[in-house]
């Protein structure tokens, strides 16, 4: 009874997707789940925090960025979706040395107040502009209304707007 039977363990093969992402101008290569969320890829695997994880559900606008010049929120896209496109963050939005005009403006208006939604505000802002949105108040109060701000500075994010809209300096390139 004591027959010797020989198995040969099959070893899994382990495969790992990978995610090629190009943020800030910087090419990288992730090893990520296909799951993870570009939020997630940007805080938790290439250390740009500047975009916030608010509600995690796209009801705050916290944790808007760019990709190909248009804003989307980070946390309902998957970072595998955005493979072959560019995405800015609040980090890649200004040149080396030289702040962008909207976050300028942002300063100058005291356009926040804790700054938690203030990366957010800015990169909508910024896309509003380039939009064509940013006519009147009102149509800037609508077409921000996705971004929302526990501490009120809403006024103050209308006319940092309004500032850069008048000035023609809002476009994502500068």
């Amino acid at each position: 009874m004591g027959a010797d039977v020989s198995r040969e363990t099959a070893v899994p093969e382990v495969w790992e997707p990978v995610t090629k992402l190009t943020v800030n101008g910087r090419p990288s290569v992730l090893s990520l789940d296909t799951r993870v969320t570009l939020l997630d890829a940007l805080r938790d695997h290439l250390g740009l925090v500047g975009t916030k994880k608010g509600c995690d559900q796209g009801a705050c606008g916290a944790c808007t960025v760019h990709v190909n010049g248009k804003r989307v929120l980070s946390c309902l896209t998957l970072a595998a979706q955005c493979e072959g496109h560019a995405v800015t963050t609040i980090e890649g939005l200004a040149r080396p040395g030289k702040t962008h005009p909207m976050q300028e403006a942002f300063v100058a208006r005291d356009g926040f107040q804790c700054g938690f939604c203030t990366p957010g505000q800015i990169m909508s802002a910024v896309s509003l502009i380039d939009e064509g949105r940013a006519g009147t108040d009102d149509e800037i109060r609508e077409f921000m209304s996705g971004n929302l701000c526990r501490c009120g500075a809403y006024p103050n994010m209308v006319a940092a707007i309004r500032e850069v809209a008048s000035t023609g300096s809002g476009d994502a390139a500068v």
